[in-house]
Formats: structure tokens, C-alpha cells, sequence
């Protein structure tokens, strides 16, 4: 199973074909070879090893960041315990 977490794209490398991201704090490079529509700094997209699968809603992208902040504070606190 696969757990994809959206992520911030912070800059765009239109040469490469690539982005780079932010997801939870950590920035990496994927590359954009899949994706029809353009993407531009500040759009959500979903990542699967390494490629931009699709671009998604800012609401939605937030609403999830924010369970997956709660699922990790949760998991977090109960490893101290």
C-alpha cells in the first residue's frame, strides 16, 4: 500500500522536467515527465517514486496535512509513553 502526502511544489526546473518539493518539512526533486497540465509554485500535487502523479486542491491538500499532523502527534506522544 502506498501512502502519498501531498506536497508543496517550491520551485520548477522546466529544463529538467522537475520540481521540487516540500512535503512535512522535506524538500526533494521529482520529476514532472507525467504530467499533461503545467504546474506552478504552490500547487499540491501526489507523488509516487518519484514522479508527479497529479495535481490536487489546496483544501483537500491541507485537510489531509493537518490528519497526517494529528496521526504523527498521536504517534508520537504514545512512543513517549
Amino acid at each position: 500500500m502506498c501512502l502519498s502526502i501531498p506536497s508543496q511544489v517550491v520551485a520548477i526546473d522546466a529544463e529538467r522536467q522537475s520540481v521540487t518539493v516540500d512535503t512535512l518539512g522535506v524538500r526533494r526533486d521529482v520529476s514532472s515527465h507525467l504530467m499533461a497540465e503545467p504546474l506552478e509554485i504552490g500547487d499540491y500535487v501526489l507523488i509516487h517514486i518519484g514522479f508527479v502523479m497529479n495535481k490536487i486542491d489546496k483544501e483537500d491538500a491541507k485537510q489531509s496535512l493537518e490528519l497526517y499532523q494529528e496521526i504523527v502527534t498521536k504517534l508520537e506522544s504514545e512512543v513517549v509513553h
